[in-house]
């Protein structure tokens, strides 16, 4: 685990990873994990803000769209990005 990522942050990068995630189009993006709101704003905020998780298209703002690694978020994770 990288050491300025917390375990929650490692868990979400994880659940992104697995295709788990959505995200709204927005600059302070509220994000879901298997349909469920994820309660902790503000990690997932500096995870997208430090460039780890995006979404994978552009659309209207405050939509749900999936959310993927970016290649800073899977090297994070040790992976290659898909």
């Amino acid at each position: 685990m990288p050491p300025e990522l917390s375990r929650r942050e490692v868990a979400l990068l994880r659940a992104t990873a697995a295709h788990r995630v959505e995200l709204t189009c927005s600059s302070e993006p509220d994000l879901r994990v298997d349909s469920l709101p994820f309660c902790d704003h503000p990690s997932a905020r500096a995870l997208v803000h430090r460039g780890f998780i995006e979404p994978t298209t552009r659309a209207p703002l405050g939509t749900w769209v999936p959310a993927r690694l970016t290649e800073a978020g899977a090297r994070a994770l040790h992976v290659v990005p898909a």
